[in-house]
């Protein structure tokens, strides 16, 4: 009976099952690829750093602590977002997934989503598996320093509840809190960008490599968007120069606004506003890349 309920069901132009189940293919095809063997290389650099140049002010080793793994963790969140959407059509070709998807009734918008959401959900994965190994290390480090220096206190029988009160504030304002969490999701917010921009580009790229390179061009070029914009649109004159320079500017993504890293090093507080606001522009970068990439894929021959 259940079977010919499914088979007389109208068939819907648009099914959130039908995107997860792709999204949940793609993120067990890439964990198949070792994808993540970058999550093992990231843990190495924290914990290496965080036992590193002892010799260093308490304030130094952690903000050195937090900017080399926040840098390791952006590189690799952008590696990741760069090599896992670059794979995804070549192999399903090479394999012939592809075909077997869209003889079903799938539209082709479906299983670019479904595909991007994949990405999404394994950088978001393992994005937060990193920040929770990078918080230990972080939350590790800052007792272990509160403790040395403590223990200094006594030695020098000076460890009144006021000192010990001051160099607890001191170096928790350096150590974990709420806006290195913030800072781990603007580099998810940013690493999702790319991979939606990797994938608009992998619909019409040639190549595996071309789809890289390009990538890979455009993510440099976005992180020194906000200077090109300021360049083009201050230093040209005329309509049309201006216009062009206006279309180069919208096609690749302003990187730069998803920065809020420096902050989260110097211990700064993120409003959540800020938060909120940067969420919005990536969903505008991710729908808008999104789209375009249907674009070039609905007409795609395969």
């Amino acid at each position: 009976m259940s079977t010919a309920t499914s088979a007389s069901a109208p068939h819907r132009n648009f099914s959130p099952a039908r995107i997860w189940a792709l999204a949940t293919s793609t993120v067990t095809q890439l964990l198949r690829m070792k994808i993540l063997v970058f999550l093992a290389v990231f843990s190495l650099i924290v914990v290496a750093t965080g036992f590193a140049f002892p010799t260093m002010s308490p304030e130094q080793q952690l903000k050195l602590l937090k900017d080399v793994s926040l840098g390791a963790l952006q590189l690799f969140s952008i590696v990741i977002a760069i090599a896992a959407t670059a794979l995804l059509l070549p192999r399903d070709l090479e394999d012939r997934t592809l075909y077997t998807i869209l003889s079903k009734p799938v539209p082709r918008y479906e299983y670019l989503i479904g595909k991007l959401l994949g990405v999404i959900l394994l950088l978001a994965g393992g994005l937060l598996v990193m920040d929770i190994i990078f918080s230990g290390v972080v939350w590790l480090k800052q007792n272990l320093i509160i403790s040395s220096q403590i223990a200094a206190l006594r030695a020098e029988q000076n460890d009144t509840p006021e000192n010990i009160a001051a160099i607890t504030a001191i170096t928790s304002q350096y150590g974990l809190s709420w806006s290195l969490h913030a800072g781990v999701f603007s580099i998810f917010l940013k690493s999702a960008v790319i991979a939606a921009l990797s994938l608009l580009i992998s619909c019409f790229a040639s190549s595996t490599l071309f789809t890289i390179v390009v990538s890979l061009g455009f993510t440099i070029a976005g992180h020194g968007q906000q200077l090109m914009r300021d360049w083009f649109l201050s230093s040209l004159s005329g309509f049309w120069e201006k216009s062009i320079s206006l279309v180069l500017t919208l096609i690749c993504p302003d990187l730069g606004l998803f920065d809020l890293v420096e902050a989260a090093i110097r211990g700064d507080i993120i409003p959540l506003n800020v938060l909120a606001n940067v969420t919005g522009i990536a969903l505008l970068y991710i729908i808008g890349y999104t789209a375009v990439a249907h674009l070039f894929f609905v007409d795609k021959e395969l």
